[in-house]
């Protein structure tokens, strides 16, 4: 999928792929800052925020460096019929806005067709799952305290400006569930400065940092945080030791053998070693890489609508899976394997399918002129199994502007 977001980060921050992500702080501008607004402004966010209901730790509101009680910026909606709903009390969010605060929105995604489309994109990119978090302050509201987070991050600056302090490592790829505490920073400052729109910045896994407002006056900052969450190799040996399940020698319960006596420590010893040879055996049979393409594979398709023709058949299509599809060719015809499925389709179909599976909205009709396969029943399949949508208004939105004009793309 090729998308202007993805290729604005890697010009910004010098990359050329994902090498970079993980590896070393960065930061740049984009080429063009105007692709700012057209992800996000702040009366936009301020309508998502008023149009749906929330509550924390989705939805959060912060002041003087202190998270505040739901109860002072959310109203307990009650329906017709006795529904209570959760929505933010905008009159409030405003008085908090107007004196200093920070808002903050976690997963945007999941709420937005434009950051749903973006988050797939670096997804498509990263081979990692990604999640988009909107931070806007207002005023002179600090931000919060200096700390760390547990995977990759990349910073878009939206609008306004902010100022940042960056520091490295106090202990090397630190994990949320870890052997020891992270708890104090480096005193060395990798980058100190001010974030404004169009800047981009990458934060490594463990990389101490603070953002504020402090001291800039009248105005706001509006910045995405685009989370990494990467696989280690304890999730890794997490999946293998899943695997031995499989094998009835790691069900047997463990023994208890008398280890006073002779015999008892044989058969201590002959258990472990027989053990070890299995483990042995399953990561020979497991290796990362089947790892790595299992968890891409069988992922299940996110949130789609989904009308089953009720409506009429599909005009256009586009892949929802959260990873490129593996297209394989073999004697007998094409395999798809994406979504947690893996469907064969005749040989004939393998161009319609390259188009409908590359990440781009697919008029159907034009994709059929293209190909010479009709192009309605291979998305069909494709629709019904989860590894594409019919386009909506508001997904083909999502699209707009944000990927390169094709035959095959919705772009103007």
């Amino acid at each position: 999928m090729d998308h202007y977001l993805t290729r604005a980060i890697e010009t910004a921050l010098g990359w050329h792929g994902v090498d970079g992500l993980g590896a070393a702080f960065a930061r740049g501008t984009m080429p063009d800052p105007g692709l700012c607004t057209r992800m996000l402004t702040p009366a936009g966010l301020l309508d998502i925020l008023m149009r749906r209901s929330l509550s924390p730790p989705q939805f959060r509101c912060f002041q003087n460096g202190q998270e505040l009680h739901p109860d002072a910026y959310l109203t307990q909606l009650v329906t017709r019929r006795s529904q209570v709903l959760p929505m933010v009390n905008m009159d409030r969010l405003n008085q908090f806005m107007q004196s200093g605060c920070s808002v903050v929105l976690d997963a945007l995604d999941s709420f937005d067709a434009t950051m749903e489309v973006a988050c797939r994109a670096l997804q498509w990119w990263s081979r990692e799952i990604v999640q988009v978090n909107t931070y806007l302050t207002t005023q002179d509201a600090d931000g919060f305290d200096l700390h760390w987070d547990d995977h990759d991050v990349i910073i878009v600056q939206i609008g306004g400006e902010k100022s940042w302090e960056v520091r490295g490592t106090s202990r090397p790829v630190p994990m949320y569930r870890d052997a020891a505490p992270n708890s104090v920073a480096p005193e060395h400052i990798v980058w100190s400065g001010t974030m404004r729109p169009g800047d981009v910045m990458h934060i490594p896994r463990g990389y101490w940092h603070h953002a504020t407002r402090t001291n800039c006056g009248a105005g706001y900052s509006l910045h995405m945080t685009f989370g990494f969450v990467r696989r280690t190799g304890v999730d890794w040996m997490s999946w293998v030791a899943d695997r031995s399940r499989e094998r009835e020698l790691f069900r047997h319960d463990l023994s208890r053998p008398d280890l006073s006596q002779p015999t008892g420590i044989h058969d201590r010893a002959r258990e472990e070693e027989q053990l070890a040879a299995g483990m042995t055996q399953l990561l020979a049979e497991y290796p990362i890489s089947a790892y790595l393409a299992a968890r891409e594979q069988q992922r299940q398709p996110p949130r789609h609508v989904a009308t089953g023709g009720v409506f009429g058949p599909a005009q256009a299509a586009a892949c929802i899976s959260d990873f490129p599809p593996h297209i394989q060719t073999h004697d007998h015809g094409v395999d798809v394997v994406a979504a947690g499925k893996r469907i064969t389709f005749a040989t004939a179909a393998e161009p319609v399918l390259r188009l409908l599976l590359s990440g781009h909205p697919v008029e159907l009709a034009t994709a059929t002129a293209a190909t010479g396969i009709d192009a309605d029943v291979v998305a069909q399949t494709l629709i019904t199994e989860g590894v594409c949508a019919e386009m909506t208004d508001a997904l083909s939105s999502g699209y707009t502007g944000m990927i390169p004009t094709g035959a095959c793309s919705n772009t103007p």
